[in-house]
């Protein structure tokens, strides 16, 4: 194993290393959940290897975000540059890729090695299921619908400097530039993963492949029902 790169371990057998939150100023808590879904003109088997081979796919679709593999399963992503209230972050957050299990893909946060987020902490969960799909134009023509949902959850730990800016205020404008994100990048990515998949498999793009299906609930509990947007 490269030196530095952590032991490649889920996040629930590596949760516990990790140093106990130190006891601080209040917090802001910003959660939501996402859904959407993609179409591959491919077998289920098919669309899963290519899943499982992510040291492949997942640096490629990642890209114009900075990824760097930090075990054989996971990657730490910088998502990008932000400004709430001029008060500026750069996330990034530890993602680990688990195999594909009973046509179940899961990619939850883990611990970047050697690095404590400035002020932030994510809590991110990702499942995408797999199912053939019935409405493919043929019965020689296999398509797999690719359903996936997000549970997002960001606590930032409110700087000195924003002490004084109403709470609402800092909800609301943390609450839209987040929504903001999420719906750039899965829009980025899904198309990204769509060409990647069918480019690389020498496939047909299905007729889906400009619509972009995406729900937001964002500030809600998982349960409460998403809204389309």
């Amino acid at each position: 194993m490269e030196h530095g790169v952590a032991e490649d371990l889920p996040p629930s057998a590596i949760a516990d290393e990790l140093p106990p939150p130190s006891p601080a100023e209040e917090a802001l808590l910003l959660e939501g959940h996402y859904a959407g879904k993609m179409d591959m003109s491919a077998d289920i088997d098919t669309v899963g290897r290519y899943l499982n081979s992510h040291r492949g796919w997942f640096t490629r679709c990642a890209q114009p975000m900075q990824v760097e593999p930090i075990s054989d399963h996971g990657y730490a992503l910088v998502v990008g540059h932000f400004s709430v209230l001029s008060y500026e972050v750069e996330p990034k957050v530890g993602l680990y890729l688990s195999p594909l299990d009973h046509q179940v893909y899961r990619i939850d946060t883990m611990p970047v090695p050697g690095y404590v987020p400035p002020g932030y902490d994510v809590d991110f969960h990702a499942v995408l299921r797999l199912h053939e799909c019935p409405e493919a134009a043929s019965p020689a023509t296999a398509m797999t619908q690719v359903d996936w949902d997000l549970s997002l959850a960001v606590k930032i730990h409110m700087p000195r400097m924003l002490s004084s800016v109403p709470r609402s205020l800092l909800k609301t404008s943390g609450d839209r530039l987040l929504n903001q994100v999420v719906r750039q990048v899965s829009k980025r990515l899904t198309r990204k993963v769509q060409d990647d998949f069918h480019h690389s498999h020498n496939l047909p793009l299905p007729e889906s492949y400009r619509g972009h299906y995406f729900w937001s609930s964002w500030g809600r509990r998982s349960g409460g029902g998403a809204e389309p947007r």
